[in-house]
C-alpha cells in the first residue's frame, strides 16, 4: 500500500475521481499499546468495528491477543489470520452450526448467552460425538444495563433483565468451567459513571444468584473524540472500572475483560471526498450513507472535516451533504463546517472513520469503490497523543492554517 505524508499530498498525486481511504497504522498501533498496557485486565478487540485484515494483524502485533467475534465469518477470518489468538464468540444469539464449528474446528471456548434456550444450544453444540458434555467452556451471561450515558443505545436487543438473571446464572454455572457476566453500556459512553451503574447491577445479580463468578466483561462503549463529543481521558474509565470490579463479590482470581471496538479503530482511517455539486449550503459529494458515512446519515454523527484546497479563504460555514446515490436517504445533515467558498471539484477530508465507516461501505447504486493508501500524519483528533482540544474549542473543523 502506497504511503503519503498527508491527505493533501494524496490529492496532488492522484487527483482522484473516487473517494480515497486514508489509513494510519501508527494511530491504531498506539491505541492498541495504550489498552494493552493500561487497561487493568484483558482487552479484546470487537472485530465488527473494523474487520480489515491489516488492522487485525496490526492490533495483534501491538499487544491485543484476544478478539471479540460476533459471527462464524468473523471466527473464520481471525483464526485464519492469527492461529494463536484467543477468540470469544460474544453474540448472544448463534446458530447451533456456528457454535459447533467455532468450538470443534476453531478452538473457541468462550461464548455469551442471555437465555436458557441459548445455553441449551451451546451445551448441545459443544458436546462430543459420544454425547459427553464439554468441560472447558467459559460462558458469560449478558446482563441488560442502561445506555443512558452513551450516544448510541445497546440496551434493547440483548441482555437478560436483572429480575430474571438469577435462574440463568445458576443454570449456566452447571455447564461451564468459568462463569462470567458481561454487559454493554452502549456505544460512545461519555462518562465513566456508565460503568459504575452497570457494575452495580452486576453486583445485584451475583447476590441474587449466589453463584461464584470468575469473569467480569465490561464490554465496549469506550469512546473516541468527535465534534461535540469530548470524553474524559480513558484512564478515568479504567480506574473507576477497576475500583468497582475489585469490590464485587467474585472469586479471588476473577478476571476483568473489556471489548473496545471504536476506541481501537476510530483513529485508523479517514476518507478524502470530492464535491461534485453545490446547492446553497448543501454539498453533493462522492461518498455517503451507503459508503463510509452510514453513521453521519442514520444517527446524525458529526465527523471532523478539513478542506484540502489552498485557495479557500472565506470564513467557515455550515453545510449538509448528499451522497452520490439516487436515494434521498443518502443525506447527512451535519452541520459540517467548511470554508464558505468551497465549490464543485474541491476536495476535503472526513476524519475518524476507522470504526464502522470502512466496515459498512456497500456497492449500492454502483458506488462504493475506494482506493486505500497509508498516510503518516496524525488523525484530526486523538485520545492518545495528549493533543485533544479542550471542549470549549473543539468542533468538527480542523484548521490547516
Amino acid at each position: 500500500m502506497h504511503s503519503y505524508p498527508d491527505a493533501r499530498s494524496v490529492v496532488r498525486d492522484l487527483v482522484p475521481d473516487e473517494p480515497v481511504m486514508l489509513n494510519r497504522p501508527h494511530a491504531a498501533a498506539r491505541a492498541a499499546q495504550f489498552f494493552a498496557q493500561r487497561f487493568p485486565g484483558t482487552t479484546m478487540y470487537a472485530v465488527k468495528a473494523n474487520p480489515s485484515p491489516d488492522l487485525i494483524v496490526l492490533l495483534w502485533e501491538n499487544g491485543i491477543r484476544t478478539f471479540d467475534v460476533a459471527s462464524i465469518a468473523e471466527v473464520r477470518l481471525v483464526r485464519a489470520l492469527l492461529p494463536e489468538a484467543t477468540l470469544c464468540f460474544m453474540h448472544p444469539v448463534k446458530t447451533i452450526g456456528a457454535i459447533r464449528e467455532a468450538y470443534h474446528t476453531h478452538g473457541v471456548r468462550t461464548f455469551s448467552l442471555d437465555t436458557l434456550e441459548e445455553l441449551a444450544k451451546i451445551v448441545e453444540a459443544t458436546s462430543a460425538s459420544d454425547g459427553a458434555a464439554a468441560e472447558d467452556l467459559n460462558l458469560l451471561v449478558r446482563l441488560r444495563v442502561s445506555s443512558e450515558h452513551s450516544e448510541l443505545s445497546l440496551a434493547s436487543k440483548f441482555g437478560v433483565d436483572l429480575v430474571d438473571a438469577a435462574p440463568l446464572l445458576q443454570a449456566t454455572r452447571q455447564h461451564c468451567d468459568a462463569l462470567g457476566i458481561c454487559f454493554h453500556v452502549g456505544s460512545q459512553a461519555m462518562t465513566p459513571f456508565a460503568y459504575v451503574q452497570a457494575l452495580d447491577r452486576v453486583r445485584a445479580a451475583i447476590a441474587q444468584a449466589s453463584v461464584t463468578v470468575d469473569i467480569i466483561d465490561v464490554g465496549g462503549g469506550f469512546p473516541s473524540a468527535y465534534p461535540g463529543m469530548n470524553p474524559p481521558p480513558l484512564e478515568d474509565y479504567f480506574a473507576i472500572i477497576h475500583r468497582h470490579f475489585e469490590a464485587l463479590p467474585i472469586s479471588y482470581n476473577a478476571e476483568l475483560w473489556a471489548e473496545p471496538g471504536r476506541a481501537l479503530s476510530a483513529e485508523y482511517s479517514s476518507v478524502i471526498v470530492r464535491v461534485e455539486k453545490r446547492r446553497g449550503d448543501e454539498l453533493y459529494i462522492n461518498d455517503g450513507a451507503y459508503g463510509a458515512l452510514f453513521d453521519a446519515a442514520h444517527v446524525d454523527w458529526r465527523f471532523p472535516v478539513q478542506a484540502l484546497e489552498d485557495d479557500l479563504t472565506q470564513p467557515l460555514a455550515d453545510f449538509a451533504f448528499y451522497g452520490p446515490t439516487c436515494d434521498d436517504a443518502d443525506y447527512m445533515k451535519g452541520p459540517f463546517d467548511l470554508p464558505a467558498d468551497i465549490q464543485a471539484d474541491d476536495y476535503f477530508e472526513i476524519g475518524m472513520l476507522g470504526a464502522y465507516g470502512a466496515a459498512m461501505k456497500t456497492g449500492f447504486n454502483g458506488f462504493g469503490a475506494a482506493q486505500a493508501v497509508v498516510v503518516t500524519d496524525e488523525p484530526m483528533v486523538s485520545l492518545y497523543t495528549g493533543t485533544r482540544q479542550e471542549p470549549k474549542r473543539s468542533d468538527n473543523v480542523v484548521s490547516l492554517r
